[in-house]
This record gives C-alpha cells, sequence and structure tokens, in this order.
C-alpha cells in the first residue's frame, strides 16, 4: 500500500522547482504571495488542457527529414 500513498500524496509544493527566485527576480511575485511555476500552472486544468492541445497540434505537424547528397541535392 505504500505504493498507492506515495502515488496519491499532495503536491502543494515541487521539491524541484525551476530557477527558484529567477522568476520572482525578473517577473516579480504574485499578488497571492503563492509561488507560481511550471509544475504548479500544470495543476490547474485550464493550463493543463491548452499546453495538451499545443502539443497535440505540435504533434501533428508533418516533420519532413532530408539527406543531403554528395551533389548538393536532397
Amino acid at each position: 500500500m505504500r505504493f498507492f500513498s506515495h502515488l496519491f500524496k499532495a503536491r502543494d509544493k515541487p521539491k524541484n522547482s525551476l530557477f527558484g527566485n529567477a522568476y520572482s527576480f525578473f517577473f516579480g511575485g504574485t499578488s497571492s504571495g503563492k509561488a507560481v511555476n511550471e509544475r504548479t500552472a500544470m495543476q490547474t486544468t485550464a493550463v493543463y488542457a491548452c499546453v495538451r492541445i499545443l502539443a497535440e497540434a505540435i504533434a501533428g505537424l508533418p516533420l519532413h527529414v532530408y539527406r543531403y547528397k554528395e551533389d548538393g541535392g536532397k
């Protein structure tokens, strides 16, 4: 059961927040005083849905791979 308790633990304060105070230094803090970073934003349903839609749209774009020949052609 320890596996499930680890899976469903609270995620208020992520352990590895990226860059720490660098964001607040450049962009300022929030009026509520809560830290907002990539992890805390992705816990919001609207942000997660928008990121998912953008990621699916980018994943659907064609990826053309070319190999250059010795004569300069593709």
